[in-house]
């Protein structure tokens, strides 16, 4: 088949259309994450105006009409005719790509929005957008529809301030939903006034039956970010570390304080921007903080001449830390800018590191001791670990003699074509082995409740059996030893019953698999299966229903006279043809796939929810019970 290719099938997208075009190239995906992304890039300039040292204040309101406005009292979007485009800056900024102070020299020294898409990628797929600028004693204003102007730059009025003012309505047609979740803006506006002390940012819901509104202004900082981090944790000793210092045009700032936990929990940002897989800049810090804790722990005869180093690991247990440096050209490594490529940052951090943990250590003499003691511990927990980890290893995958009788496998050896679901005891499981199809879904059942992993370190965790039996047939290792690439089943589905004890069991798996198991959520391997909450029968006709929303819909269309309502209140009381028919037939089932959009809100969730503190879990329930629709009890 010989078709023609040449200068005629190349299509070229000009101004605003490919970003309408293609999304996700621009702000990673079209549902709640990208959605959000929109607001964010409108506060990053704004954010930058505050860095350069123009604004102290943003306002964040959603609106009722659906849209949100962002307001700064910066010195405003230049207003004058650009030389290059013709167009007013204004007009500029919003329409053509890449254009803004962040490129060339002379606008901003620092800024988070350099590989940020810009504001003209908002304008691009928002329904509306309407721009206000207070600059040279005037208030200018311009509105635009679907990225094109629909009037010109007016001016509106007279003023004393300056600043912009950004209200903008995603497009319904590119999102798959367009309505805003305040709690979502709530985590990233309160990480960005912590990030940047002493900067005022307030964020307002207006909607109907919604209305709140909340004010973030940390004249700490990030010392103020650790204390939030750590509320729901207990500290082991008082004084949190905090440095700060500018090596050239490099600024880096590091908070950090040890728990009682056993995990560690480092954030790692470059210009604002939340680097989830870390970088330069991370490792320099773990380096640094691994030499400095061994020289101290050897110079003061804590680890004696013939014994071991202590290991990164052993160091960074219960550890939380915020390390974040401000660049001039930050080089992010991928699409979603979550790698910290610049290599010279590197010894930047860990020659600050070294100099201001080393002074701490031999200022603070009680406190080192608590922190080297803290590690002692780790490492004699890692050393019987170890020797536990070796129970969970199998010879080969074929070989399941360490799950006698537990592990119904499946027959599939492709792990992207297998599943497994962990199903809550001994009942449900024999029904979900009855009804799943044998070639490629397996099944586990787990007895009772695991371990909460949030409270035990990793060798007593390896002396459960029903956590070492999920590691066995997962096949793909535990904590620093997990290797994706033998992981035996792509789709991990948590199964369980839809009352408060299923809750649970969920939570302590989620929690376990966070902590110990962390890529398999990363990479989007964990599934929570939805069975239906109701059976309704009317004469020889069955539906089911998974919410009470359905049950309603349901009984309004079939007539509400004779019929019988089952509540389900286990797995078990469905056999295996409803079981599979409802939960777990790939042609007719609910899947949600977990995800971590933020690892710290997560880390404060699991952490507050299954740690030792009673307090912010008690405050917790207290502020989400309103929110609960359905409680077995």
């Amino acid at each position: 088949m010989n078709q023609e290719y040449g200068a005629s099938q190349i299509q070229v997208l000009e101004g605003l259309e490919p970003v309408r075009k293609r999304p996700g190239m621009y702000i990673g995906s079209t549902g709640p994450r990208g959605l959000h992304h929109l607001v964010y890039e409108v506060v990053d300039n704004s954010i930058d105006e505050a860095l350069a040292g123009y604004c102290s204040e943003i306002y964040v309101a959603l609106e009722n009409d659906g849209s949100v406005v962002v307001v700064d009292n910066g010195r405003g979007i230049p207003v004058e005719i650009h030389p290059q485009t013709g167009k007013s800056t204004v007009e500029t900024v919003l329409t053509v790509l890449h254009a803004g102070g962040k490129f060339g020299s002379g606008g901003y020294k620092v800024s988070g929005g350099l590989h940020g898409v810009g504001i003209s990628v908002v304008n691009a797929l928002s329904e509306w957008v309407e721009v206000t600028v207070k600059r040279d004693g005037k208030i200018h204003n311009q509105r635009y529809q679907r990225g094109n102007p629909i009037t010109g730059l007016n001016v509106i009025g007279d003023t004393n301030e300056t600043g912009t003012s950004v209200r903008f309505k995603p497009d319904p047609t590119i999102f798959e939903e367009v309505e805003f979740k305040y709690e979502t803006l709530e985590h990233r506006l309160r990480e960005l006034a912590f990030l940047n002390k002493g900067i005022k940012i307030i964020l307002e819901d207006k909607r109907i039956d919604k209305q709140k509104k909340k004010e973030f202004h940390y004249d700490g900082g990030l010392i103020e970010f650790i204390k939030h981090l750590n509320k729901t944790r207990n500290a082991i000793h008082d004084d949190i570390i905090y440095f700060e210092k500018k090596v050239g045009e490099y600024i880096v700032e590091i908070s950090m304080q040890y728990t009682d936990v056993y995990t560690e929990n480092i954030y790692s940002f470059a210009n604002n921007i939340n680097t989830h897989e870390g970088g330069s800049h991370l490792s320099g810090f773990k380096t640094a903080l691994t030499r400095t804790l061994n020289d101290y722990a050897r110079k003061n005869n804590f680890i004696k001449e013939k014994d071991s180093n202590l290991s990164g690991e052993d160091i960074r247990e219960g550890l939380t830390a915020i390390v974040s440096v401000k660049i001039p050209e930050p080089q992010f490594e991928g699409q979603t800018k979550t790698k910290l490529g610049n290599t010279e940052i590197r010894g930047i951090v860990e020659g600050v590191t070294v100099e201001e943990f080393g002074a701490f250590l031999e200022e603070n003499p009680s406190s080192a001791r608590i922190i080297v003691d803290k590690a002692l511990r780790a490492q004699r927990a890692r050393e019987a670990a170890k020797k536990a980890r070796e129970l969970t290893r199998r010879k080969n995958v074929l070989e399941s003699t360490s799950l006698p009788g537990k592990l119904a496998d499946c027959s599939e050896k492709d792990a992207s074509r297998s599943e497994i679901f962990l199903v809550e005891g001994d009942s449900a499981g024999g029904s979900a082995k009855q009804g799943r199809d044998r070639a490629t879904q397996a099944i586990l059942p787990l007895r009772g409740k695991i371990l909460n992993v949030e409270k035990s370190r990793l060798d007593k965790i390896l002396n459960s059996e029903e956590i070492r039996n999920m590691i066995t047939a997962f096949g793909c290792g535990v904590g620093n030893e997990f290797d994706s690439s033998k992981l035996r089943y792509h789709k991990i589905i948590i199964m369980t019953d839809a009352d408060v004890d299923g809750a649970h069991i969920r939570t302590l798996l989620l929690t376990f698999f966070f902590r110990y198991m962390r890529p398999l959520i990363d990479n989007g391997y964990v599934y929570i299966a939805q069975p239906p909450l109701y059976k309704i029968k009317k004469g020889k006709q069955e539906y089911y229903a998974y919410s009470d929303k359905e049950l309603n819909e349901t009984l309004e269309k079939i007539g509400r006279g004779s019929v019988d309502i089952q509540r389900y209140k286990g797995l078990g009381e469905m056999n295996a043809e409803q079981l599979w028919e409802t939960t777990m037939n790939p042609e007719t089932r609910t899947l949600l796939q977990v995800s971590i959009q933020d690892a710290a809100l997560a880390d404060e969730i699991f952490s507050m929810l299954m740690g030792d503190k009673v307090e912010p879990r008690r405050n917790f329930i207290e502020e989400n019970a309103k929110y609960v629709d359905n409680l077995d009890i």
